[in-house]
């Protein structure tokens, strides 16, 4: 079946657009209640709300709330909250389902709503299904003795605060650690601060003003090229930066050098190899190949999920595999999280540091990624590379020149009419000369 309104994340656009307006948010807020209704007969259904920091979240969130209400839901309220935190609520307060109002690393013009289920996952494809298929049959509010009701969770900060804490070793602190917090005016600006402090490190703080507008805005996880330099002027040992909804991590140190998720999930993975055998790690396409190959050095399986967080949990789901994450920073330990998490991947990455007595360029001694070169070339609409016989032509040849250095990987955009064109080898520029030969054969 082909979703209408679901993507790989929710459903996300620009505010004021079709899929984020007040009255979509209302029909879609009824129509998942309903759903969440009719698996659960006879009692009523209870969702829990959070939100990041952007300025339309005050309307999308009354309209969430009064779309559930109408069909029967309560609904509990906790307010600006990591994506995680609403992960971890939902399932510790034995809730039908969580909410997030968040368009993730986006700007503050979009937004997007997303679902987990009881469990702190991802909505099964099923449910988003029988959800859309809900909206299609339109609106149609209770009578007032079946309107659901709403009520604030004062306490949600401070619950999520003491479950980050819990997955760090308690023979363990950050005494003497001076971190550098950059929270890119999101959902995580009171949170992560509570939760380094308490655990004993000197913190200095940076995006942790959200005014509504200022989400992501030349800061977090994906505004890392002066990571190492802002780390290095604070006077601080790390650099840990955050995303908007606090589901990505990336670090850096004073000394120039920035990790990517490739390199802390090998952290966190070498490291829980030391206690116990690691059945196998799932990444995507876009996992450097260098990881891939240190990993099979280790004994340690390795699978690729297609790009996007929900395919590499699909993966390890299917594997009953811990661990796996993306490039981009989204790391998911199932042993401490049901999801992707900056807090508590950052906490994993420390507390290795801490058992081990080593830095991050100590515990990365043996994997050194290899240089990726990706290269978006603009397609006319509809354009598909399989049917470019010069394209495929010279994607062949690439291959062959790349063999046993490295790899090619070509990706259509989801989301705009460009062919993502990436060469990863262990010389930067031989990569460059073939990503720029493929992209010159694209059929324009």
């Amino acid at each position: 079946m082909v979703r209408k309104y679901f993507g790989t994340d929710g459903v996300r656009g620009t505010v004021g657009t079709d899929s984020i307006t007040p009255d979509f948010v209302l029909k879609l807020g009824q129509s998942a209640g309903r759903v969440f209704a009719e698996k659960k007969p006879g009692s009523r259904p209870v969702v829990l709300i959070g939100k990041d920091t952007r300025v339309s979240g005050y309307m999308l969130e009354a309209a969430l709330q009064a779309g559930f209400s109408s069909s029967g839901v309560d609904v509990l309220l906790c307010g600006p909250i990591p994506t995680p935190a609403v992960a971890y609520l939902t399932r510790a307060l034995r809730l039908d389902a969580g909410v997030v109002i968040s368009a993730s690393h986006n700007p503050f013009d979009d937004n997007g709503i997303k679902f987990f289920s009881e469990k702190g996952m991802k909505l099964p494809d099923a449910v988003e299904e029988a959800i859309e298929q809900e909206m299609d049959k339109g609106f149609a509010c209770l009578t007032s003795d079946k309107l659901g009701k709403v009520r604030r969770l004062d306490d949600a900060v401070g619950r999520y605060v003491e479950f980050c804490k819990s997955t760090f070793p308690s023979h363990l602190d950050l005494k003497g650690m001076r971190l550098y917090l950059d929270c890119a005016n999101g959902a995580s600006y009171h949170v992560a601060p509570a939760v380094f402090h308490e655990l004993g490190a000197d913190i200095v703080t940076d995006g942790d003003k959200p005014d509504g507008f200022n989400i992501n805005r030349g800061l977090g996880a994906t505004h890392t090229e002066t990571l190492s330099e802002r780390t290095a002027k604070a006077g601080c040992d790390l650099g840990l930066a955050f995303d908007g909804d606090a589901d990505r991590l990336i670090m850096a140190d004073a000394k120039g050098r920035v990790y990517n998720g490739d390199e802390l999930l090998y952290v966190i993975v070498s490291d829980r190899s030391r206690q116990k055998p690691v059945a196998g790690v799932a990444g995507t396409l876009m996992t450097n190949y260098a990881l891939e190959k240190k990993l099979a050095e280790d004994g340690i399986p390795f699978v690729r999920a297609k790009v996007g967080d929900r395919y590499v949990m699909e993966e390890l789901l299917a594997r009953n595999w811990l661990y796996g994450g993306e490039s981009s920073g989204h790391i998911i330990a199932l042993d401490r999280q049901t999801t992707g998490d900056g807090v508590v991947s950052a906490l994993q990455v420390l507390a290795a540091m801490r058992s081990q007595k080593k830095s991050l360029p100590e515990l990365l001694a043996g994997l050194t990624l290899m240089p990726q070169i990706l290269i978006n070339t603009r397609v006319p609409k509809g354009y598909r590379w399989q049917e470019d016989a010069l394209f495929v032509k010279s994607v062949e040849k690439a291959q062959k020149e790349i063999a046993g250095r490295g790899r090619v990987l070509i990706r259509p955009s989801g989301t705009e009419p460009l062919l993502r064109v990436m060469a990863e080898a262990d010389d930067a520029e031989f990569a460059r000369t073939l990503a720029q030969t493929m992209s010159e054969a694209i059929a324009r």
